[in-house]
């Protein structure tokens, strides 16, 4: 059958990828931002992202335009949401899928490159005013994994594999941007058998439990699959 039949005249708004990448290091939440090289916004900080190619889907675009732009590969990316407002994009009607993800700073070297001059990271206390809608894309993805972390142990993935609880906790803090009572934590954090003790106590902290854990992951896709709820 002729596929030129079921050609329309419909517009045809142009479609994107953009990626919030967020990173724990020295006590801060960070996210990653690029410094564009090309107009629109050029000089201006923003997601790594870029427009969907005929050929691929929104997922393989996201990963594509990441590597292209920050050299950060292999990272499991979750959709967070679609954003369409009218004039969000100078250019045209664009359309753009967000996605998030959560990863170990000291595993990603970065490295700009295609039309991105600069690739850091950024506490998210201080991010800098962002290019199109990207405060806003930034503020959703806050907000998912701000209550994500709360009942899935989305933590361990920005942490080295061995850490202390009190780390943990700040982690939380920082994250969730309160403070939360140590002993509570503590109890609550072992009580869910997800910490695999490494039997290496932290040097120059003598007191009992200052120690180091790591992520117990089997355990947690063990647990999961009987419906295990973890809540902190």
């Amino acid at each position: 059958m002729d596929q030129k039949q079921f050609c329309y005249e419909y517009p045809r708004p142009a479609v994107s990828a953009d990626c919030v990448i967020f990173g724990f290091d020295e006590g801060d939440l960070k996210v990653l931002l690029i410094e564009r090289g090309a107009e629109p916004f050029r000089g201006c900080w923003a997601f790594p992202g870029g427009f969907l190619e005929m050929g691929e889907n929104a997922d393989e675009c996201a990963r594509r335009e990441l590597f292209e732009e920050t050299g950060i590969k292999d990272v499991f990316m979750e959709q967070l949401y679609t954003f369409s407002d009218i004039g969000r994009d100078p250019r045209g009607r664009v359309i753009t899928v967000a996605y998030y993800a959560l990863v170990k700073l000291s595993e990603h070297k970065l490295q700009a490159g295609d039309d991105a001059n600069k690739a850091r990271w950024f506490p998210v206390s201080s991010v800098p005013m962002l290019a199109f809608d990207h405060d806003r894309i930034l503020a959703a993805a806050l907000a998912r994994l701000r209550g994500k972390i709360r009942y899935q142990p989305l933590g361990f993935e920005l942490l080295p594999e061995k850490f202390t609880v009190p780390e943990l906790q700040h982690l939380y803090e920082t994250v969730l941007e309160k403070k939360l009572d140590r002993r509570n934590f503590r109890r609550k954090i072992l009580a869910t058998g997800l910490l695999i003790d490494r039997f290496e106590s932290v040097k120059g902290v003598p007191h009992r439990g200052a120690g180091y854990f790591s992520f117990d992951r089997d355990k947690y896709r063990e647990l999961s699959e009987k419906g295990f709820s973890f809540e902190i």
